[in-house]
């Protein structure tokens, strides 16, 4: 599914730790914090400041044989999602951001997509990291044989998110739960934040008054998600990094929405003669 085996997920992670990715970059440049939560990776990561180690499992099973997870994995992980949210708006953040990092996880978020969607396959799948073409294909495939092995009941999305998503798809989906429920806007990043949004607003509706689009990533199921949740983009940039990256550049216009409303006086307030 992907040109990079699957120890680059630690070694991704290990260099957020250490300050040195793309995500810590731009949170420097917009002021904002980088937590990290290992929920599912597979290597061990050395304890240390910045790294809540949430860890449900080493890894999730082939969806293309049966489920990803058990149903008690994906509530641990849902839970843990919504505790991280409760806990970072506890201490003040009035914002949450959401960023992944997980070697191969467009597959399934492109097939969470496709369930909660019922887009197709070969139109909701991308090709990730720029995977080339007997590989995309193959990752459609899996796609298709993944949705084969489980299917969907649209009245037990948490049944669907733990068949066919990833661990970091379910804490993402808790994470949205737990914004939404403190009544604090959740700033979305890309297709890995759509797909687990789509679960989120299908095991809550009313969660999606929380969520804010930080940007169209060029994953063609991103748009997809984006449309069924009704949400708009805030910026459209062509990005695929992931990380949170995205989201991170849409933050200063959320703020300045925010400043907007609470900041400028209103005609009435200002003294200014309206055209009556």
């Amino acid at each position: 599914m992907t040109a990079w085996p699957q120890e680059v997920t630690a070694q991704m992670v290990r260099n957020f730790l250490d300050g040195g990715a793309v995500v810590n970059a731009f949170a420097k440049q917009v002021g904002a914090e980088v937590t990290v939560v290992d929920v599912g990776v597979v290597g061990d990561l050395p304890r240390g400041t910045g790294l809540l180690p949430r860890k449900v499992a080493r890894g999730t099973a082939d969806f293309t044989q049966g489920p990803a997870m058990t149903r008690d994995q994906a509530l641990q992980a849902l839970e843990g999602g919504i505790e991280i949210a409760r806990d970072l708006v506890s201490a003040g953040n009035r914002c949450l951001v959401t960023g992944d990092m997980g070697i191969g996880n467009t597959t399934p978020a492109a097939a969470l997509i496709c369930a909660f969607t019922g887009a197709d396959p070969a139109v909701a799948t991308g090709r990730g990291t720029g995977v080339d073409d007997p590989t995309y294909e193959r990752k459609v495939e899996a796609v298709r044989q993944a949705l084969k092995a489980n299917p969907v009941d649209e009245a037990d999305p948490i049944g669907t998110l733990a068949a066919l998503g990833g661990l970091e798809h379910a804490a993402l989906a808790g994470y949205v739960l737990g914004g939404a429920a403190l009544r604090v806007p959740v700033l979305l990043d890309g297709v890995i934040a759509g797909s687990a949004a789509l679960a989120a607003a299908a095991i809550s509706p009313d969660s999606l008054s929380a969520c804010f689009a930080g940007h169209r990533s060029t994953e063609p199921g991103h748009a997809i998600a984006l449309e069924h949740l009704g949400l708009t983009p805030l910026v459209d940039l062509e990005m695929r990094l992931g990380e949170g990256s995205g989201a991170l550049l849409a933050l200063p216009l959320l703020q300045g929405a925010v400043r907007a409303l609470r900041d400028v006086a209103t005609f009435d307030n200002a003294g200014v003669t309206t055209g009556r």
